[in-house]
């Protein structure tokens, strides 16, 4: 009988406790999607637009060494493309053949000038379609010959790299070509010779 005696107080104890604790609280228990959204925190830190910035100057400091890298020929500190051994390659050959299509930008824009000018002065459509022929002249002759260098330049690329090195990912075809119509100052990485005839090994 103590026993049973014993354990009703501290039951009523307890449920006067809850009643006060719930008294103190002084507002009713909040619902679970309240009680969920005050336990959200967010996932990115306060200072999270500090951490961009630097992250974005961290980026902006490598690209600009990447890009001195590029315009002085340093290749240890270039992107980790052109510093693949086929791209090396690649950019050697091309710097050292003599391409027809490095001309196109000036010879384009000579061809177009003279148009605007002869046309203004001298109003002759044969003129004008002489000068677009050359163009178009001038164009199927860098087709040929960008053909001609690809095909050279991937039998020796296979032979020295395997045929990982003209895979449809690595894009060699198309960095060969783009390289061979821009004019060799303005190449970049830059040509490590400065004359052509510098045949790679």
């Amino acid at each position: 009988m103590a026993v049973l005696k014993q354990d009703k107080d501290s039951a009523s104890e307890q449920k006067v406790e809850a009643q006060s604790e719930q008294a103190g609280k002084g507002r009713p228990t909040p619902k679970r999607k309240e009680a969920q959204a005050q336990k959200l925190r967010p996932l990115v830190p306060k200072d999270s637009k500090e951490q961009r910035k630097r992250a974005k100057a961290r980026i902006r400091e490598r690209e600009n060494i990447e890009y001195e890298a590029m315009r002085t020929g340093d290749l240890q500190h270039m992107p980790k493309a052109e510093r693949l051994p086929w791209r090396v390659y690649t950019r050697d050959y091309i710097d050292a053949r003599f391409n027809i299509g490095e001309f196109f930008i000036p010879v384009a824009l000579v061809i177009l000038v003279a148009s605007v000018i002869l046309t203004a002065v001298y109003p002759n459509p044969v003129v004008t379609l002489i000068l677009m022929t050359v163009l178009y002249v001038y164009l199927f002759a860098i087709v040929i010959d960008v053909v001609v260098m690809w095909r050279k330049l991937k039998k020796l690329l296979i032979a020295k790299y395997g045929e990982q090195s003209v895979a449809k990912g690595m894009r060699t075809g198309s960095y060969a070509w783009s390289r061979a119509i821009q004019l060799r100052r303005w190449r970049l990485p830059k040509p490590r010779y400065k004359k052509r005839g510098h045949w790679p090994k």
